[in-house]
């Protein structure tokens, strides 16, 4: 069954009320919006587009990988004024996470890159590839997910350009060439 985009981005709340109402990690949230340098390549690769964008993300305030890459695209959004920002909260919509899963798991954060008539143009998540790939190695290895510390260490490193690399890769897919087929990657839920 096709979701309703429209509906859900209508019921989602908009990016700093999700931080503002936050339980958890309110500070990481917003500190981390705070310090992102957005990169001049990123910004230029939204404004020349021409286009207005919006990220639906399925998420959790208490997600790490979600404090680690969203407030990224947030600050973005912020400076460029051609992307909106919205978040569901994962257990709160069922059928939208359930769209698109991670091998079988609801592991998030999850971005849905929409195009201003709502359509969706492509998804993104739960973490970038490169980081990703490190973590089903390291599961496979040991059968255990690898530490936190590390997974931070790699966040820290990176400034989110990963993140914005390949959440911005979806801006040039057509509507009509999206397929929902759940990511091949790790079942670690965030």
């Amino acid at each position: 069954m096709a979701l309703d985009f429209r509906r859900l981005w209508q019921q989602a709340t908009p990016f700093h009320e999700f931080v503002r109402d936050a339980a958890a990690n309110r500070e990481l949230w917003a500190s981390m919006e705070r310090i992102a340098q957005i990169p001049e390549w990123a910004i230029a690769a939204v404004r020349t587009s021409g286009e207005k964008f919006n990220f639906l993300v399925i998420a959790e305030d208490w997600c790490g990988d979600g404090t680690s890459t969203i407030p990224y695209l947030a600050k973005l959004a912020t400076i460029t004024r051609c992307i909106e920002v919205r978040v569901l909260r994962r257990d709160e919509h069922p059928e939208a996470m359930d769209r698109y899963l991670t091998d079988g798991a609801r592991a998030i954060p999850i971005v849905i890159v929409l195009n201003r008539h709502l359509e969706e143009l492509g998804h993104w998540g739960p973490r970038p590839a490169d980081l990703q790939e490190w973590v089903r190695g390291e599961r496979a290895k040991t059968g255990m997910k690898p530490p936190y510390p590390q997974i931070r260490r790699w966040y820290a490193r990176d400034k989110g350009i990963a993140t914005l690399r390949e959440v911005l890769e979806l801006f040039a897919k057509k509507p009509s060439a999206v397929s929902p087929q759940p990511l091949a990657v790790s079942a670690m839920t965030g």
